[in-house]
C-alpha cells in the first residue's frame, strides 16, 4: 500500500527516477545504457509536465510495483564500492 501512497507512480515514475542526485546517483547515470537514460529522462519530463497541470496519469498507465525494476541500483553500487575504494586507498 505504500508504494501507491508514495504517489510518484501515479505520474509514471519509478522509484530509481525520485533518488536525490548526488555526486554517486549522478556518477551512476553516466554510466546508464543510452535507453534506459532515455527512458529516466521522458519519465521525468512527463510527471513535470504532469505536476505543473496538477493532474495524474489514468489508472492504467500508473507505474505498478511488479513492474518497478531497479535499473540504477546496480550502476549505483557499482560506483558506491569504487568511491569506497578509493577513499580506503587515500587513507593508506
Amino acid at each position: 500500500w505504500y508504494y501507491n501512497a508514495a504517489g510518484f507512480n501515479k505520474l509514471g515514475l519509478m522509484r530509481d527516477d525520485t533518488l536525490h542526485e548526488d555526486d554517486d546517483v549522478k556518477e551512476a547515470l553516466k554510466r546508464l545504457p543510452e535507453h534506459l537514460y532515455s527512458a529516466r529522462v521522458f519519465r521525468i519530463k512527463r510527471a513535470l509536465d504532469l505536476s505543473l497541470k496538477h493532474q495524474i496519469l489514468p489508472k492504467d498507465q500508473w507505474m505498478k510495483y511488479e513492474e518497478d525494476h531497479p535499473y540504477l541500483e546496480p550502476y549505483l553500487k557499482e560506483v558506491i564500492r569504487e568511491r569506497q575504494e578509493r577513499e580506503a586507498w587515500n587513507r593508506k
